[in-house]
C-alpha cells in the first residue's frame, strides 16, 4: 500500500523520477503540441496540394477539349463559307444542285479525310434533310428534330453533347453552323461529326493511379464520358420530369429512360462555373473515392477524375508517420538525456543524504573514508552541486573535530565526577564523630606502652585485633551514611 501511494503521490516520487519527469515534460509537452500544429500544417497543405493536383489535370484536360472544340468550330466556319457548299444549297432547282454536287461530295470526304477524329460531314437544307455526306446512309434522312439543326437554323453556331447517332448508332459529338447566301439569307447548315471514341479516349487516357479514371457530364449532369461504358448516359442525380422528358423526345441518346446513380455530394459538378473537389461513395457501402473537376469553357460541361479516399490518403499516413516517428525518437533521445542528467544530479543529493544519516547515527568515522571517495571528485566541480558538497565537507569535519571533542570533554568529566565524589565520601568518613573517637582511640593505643609481662608478639596481635574492630565499625558506618533507614 505504501509502495502504491508513492506511485500515485508526485511529491513522494524520488528526486531523480521527479527531474526527469520534469525534464521530459518540459521538452515533449511543447515539442508535442509544436509537432501536432506543424502535422495539421503540413496534412492540410499535403491535402490542398493532392486536391490542386487533381483539379489541374481536370482543367488541363479540360482545356484541351475546349481547344478541340475551338479547333472544329473553325474548320465548320470555314467550310460553311466554301463557295462549293454555298453553290449546291443556293441552287434554285435539282439540275443546277448536280451540276455542283460532285465538286461538293469531294469537298465533304477532303475535310473528313484531313481529320481522323471526323465520323461524318454533311450537309442539310433549310428543311433538315441531308443533301449530302460523306457517308451515304445520311443523305436524304430528316434531322430536324436534332437540337443541332433547330439552332443552327436560327443562325447560331452549335455544339453538341456526346450523341448517339439514329443512322449510324455510333456515339458522337455534332458542330453545325449555318451556310448563308451572298445576300445573308441561311439557305442550310453545314454538320460535322467527331467520333465520341476519340474523345472517350482522350478523357480515359487521363489516369492517377490504376484505380482512377475521368468522365465527362453535361450541363444536366448526365455522363457523357465514362471508363465504364456501363455508366454512360446515367445522371448524377435524378433528372427532374421536364427535362427528362425533353432528352427522350430529342433522341439524345438513343435512350427511352436515363437512369439515374442517384450520388448527392456531386450535386456540386453539375454546371460548376470553377474548379473544386469533392468527396462522395458509390456504389453504396464501398470505399469513399474523391473528385477533382474542372469546367469547359466553350460547354456547359464539366470533367472529373476520380481516385479512391485511401489511395489520396497514402502521402497523408507517410506525413504522420514521419512526423510521429521524428516525435518519438526525439522524445526518446530527450528521455535518455533527461535520466542520465537526473542521476547525475541526484548521485550527488544521494552520497550527501548518506553522509548526513551517518552523522545522524554518530557512525561517520566508519564511513568518513568512503564519502570522501564519493564526494571528492563532485567537490572539484565549480557548479552549484561542487559548492554544495564543499560546504557539507566542510560542515563534516566541524561536526566530526567537535564529536571528538565532546567525547574527551565528556571523558574528563566523568574523572572529575568520580575524584569529586570519591573525595566527598572520604570527606563524610573522616568528618565524621564516630570516625574522630576511633582516631584517638588509635591515637592512645599508639601511645600506651607495652606492659612489662607482655610480650610483641601478643601485643602485635592485640593491636591487629583492635584496628580490626575499627575497620568493621568504620565500614558499618559508612554503610549507615549511604544508605540511611528510614523509620
Amino acid at each position: 500500500m505504501k509502495h502504491f501511494y508513492r506511485f500515485f503521490n508526485p511529491l513522494a516520487w524520488p528526486i531523480a523520477v521527479k527531474l526527469s519527469t520534469a525534464l521530459v515534460s518540459a521538452v515533449f509537452i511543447p515539442m508535442s503540441f509544436t509537432a501536432y500544429y506543424n502535422l495539421r500544417q503540413s496534412l492540410d497543405s499535403v491535402e490542398a496540394g493532392e486536391y490542386r493536383k487533381l483539379e489541374l489535370l481536370a482543367t488541363s484536360t479540360a482545356s484541351r477539349l475546349d481547344q478541340l472544340i475551338i479547333d472544329i468550330q473553325r474548320i465548320v466556319v470555314q467550310v460553311s463559307s466554301d463557295r462549293t457548299v454555298l453553290s449546291f444549297l443556293d441552287a434554285s432547282n435539282s439540275r443546277e444542285q448536280k451540276v455542283f454536287r460532285h465538286d461538293l461530295q469531294q469537298t465533304l470526304q477532303n475535310l473528313s479525310r484531313s481529320n481522323p477524329d471526323f465520323d461524318a460531314v454533311f450537309v442539310m437544307n433549310k428543311e433538315g434533310v441531308a443533301v449530302a455526306a460523306t457517308d451515304s446512309r445520311f443523305v436524304g434522312k430528316n434531322y430536324a428534330f436534332r437540337e443541332y439543326f433547330r439552332s443552327s437554323i436560327q443562325g447560331k453556331s452549335y455544339v453538341s453533347s456526346i450523341l448517339v447517332g439514329q443512322t449510324t448508332r455510333r456515339p458522337g459529338m455534332f458542330f453545325s453552323h449555318p451556310v448563308r447566301s451572298p445576300n445573308g439569307e441561311i439557305v442550310g447548315v453545314i454538320v460535322v461529326k467527331i467520333k465520341g471514341a476519340d474523345i472517350w479516349a482522350i478523357i480515359n487516357a487521363l489516369q492517377v493511379s490504376k484505380q482512377s479514371y475521368a468522365f465527362l457530364i453535361d450541363q444536366q449532369g448526365v455522363i457523357i464520358s465514362h471508363a465504364d461504358r456501363s455508366l454512360l448516359y446515367h445522371s448524377l442525380l435524378p433528372l427532374p420530369p421536364d427535362t427528362l422528358k425533353q432528352i427522350v423526345t430529342d433522341r439524345r441518346y438513343g435512350l427511352e429512360q436515363i437512369p439515374s446513380l442517384n450520388i448527392p455530394e456531386l450535386k456540386v459538378m453539375v454546371k460548376a462555373k470553377q474548379a473544386g473537389h469533392t468527396t462522395y461513395s458509390y456504389p453504396p457501402h464501398q470505399m469513399l473515392r474523391i473528385v477533382g473537376f474542372a469546367p469547359l469553357e466553350q460547354q456547359p460541361w464539366v470533367l472529373g477524375i476520380s481516385q479512391p479516399k485511401a489511395l489520396f490518403a497514402i502521402p497523408l499516413h507517410r506525413l504522420i508517420w514521419q512526423h510521429g516517428s521524428s516525435v518519438l525518437i526525439v522524445g526518446g533521445i530527450t528521455a535518455i538525456i533527461a535520466l542520465l542528467l537526473a542521476r547525475r544530479i541526484s548521485r550527488p543529493i544521494h552520497a550527501l543524504t548518506d553522509a548526513a544519516q551517518a552523522l545522524e547515527h554518530d557512525n561517520f568515522d566508519s564511513q568518513v573514508q568512503k564519502l570522501y571517495q564519493n564526494l571528492d571528485k563532485l567537490a572539484c566541480t565549480p557548479d552549484d552541486i561542487g559548492q554544495l558538497v564543499r560546504v557539507f565537507l566542510q560542515m563534516a569535519e566541524e561536526v566530526r573535530m567537535r564529536h571528538q571533542k565532546l567525547k574527551i570533554q565528556v571523558r574528563e568529566l566523568h574523572i572529575e565526577i568520580d575524584e569529586t565524589k570519591r573525595a566527598n565520601n572520604v570527606a563524610e568518613i573522616t568528618e565524621n564523630e564516630h570516625f574522630r573517637q576511633l582516631q584517638q582511640k588509635i591515637h592512645k593505643l599508639r601511645e600506651r606502652k607495652v606492659t612489662a609481662s607482655e610480650t610483641e608478639t601478643d601485643y602485635y596481635h592485640r593491636l591487629q585485633t583492635k584496628v580490626q574492630s575499627i575497620k568493621e565499625r568504620s565500614l558499618n558506618s559508612e554503610a549507615e551514611i549511604c544508605h540511611p533507614q528510614t523509620n
